[in-house]
């Protein structure tokens, strides 16, 4: 079985299936879910993760919305080979994750500048 059935850190405050959604399209752009593999069905994702099928099932439903899975009848559910979808989320991503920098360095009255060369520096 592929990383997806890795364990996941949940945040009981936001829907699980949002959180699902998240860690496995970072999974997927990180390379860490390689482009073609095979994904465990909804009903073995479901009973792997303890969720019921709707939760796995909308998990696939958003992935596949944002084109990063592909279903084929009777074959299974597969991460896209699509090169550019992939680059578009792993953008998309990067954004989400400068913003929250931004955001961080602000709130701690810092720059961005100043939050890296504190991230830099070894205790």
């Amino acid at each position: 079985m592929p990383l997806l059935f890795e364990e996941f850190t949940l945040n009981p405050s936001r829907p699980i299936y949002e959180q699902f959604v998240e860690q496995i399209r970072a999974r997927i752009v990180s390379g860490i879910i390689p482009t073609g593999q095979r994904l465990p069905s909804v009903r073995e994702f479901a009973a792997d993760k303890r969720v019921n099928p709707t939760t796995a099932a909308r998990t696939y439903q958003e992935l596949e919305r944002s084109g990063l899975i592909v279903t084929y009848r009777g074959q299974g559910t597969f991460v896209t080979g699509d090169m550019e979808i992939i680059g578009k989320a792993r953008a998309e991503l990067a954004r989400a994750a400068v913003q929250e920098l931004k955001r961080t360095a602000k709130a701690l009255g810092l720059s961005v500048e100043e939050m890296l060369e504190l991230g830099e520096k070894e205790d």
